[in-house]
């Protein structure tokens, strides 16, 4: 068996930042959707609270 060539770091940084850019992209996602889903104005997701009011 021959050993692995290792990794360069550049290639380690460059794929941290695209899993970090990933995370920061969902989570600025899933902060928005919770904005809209506290002030209602969500057409696209309704929480299990908002489908049991009567004024829907």
């Amino acid at each position: 068996m021959y050993p692995r060539k290792k990794t360069s770091k550049s290639k380690i940084r460059s794929r941290k930042a695209v899993w970090k850019r990933k995370a920061y992209i969902m989570s600025l996602k899933a902060l928005s959707l919770a904005k809209s889903n506290c002030t209602n104005t969500s057409n696209s997701y309704r929480s299990t609270d908002n489908l049991f009011r009567a004024d829907i």
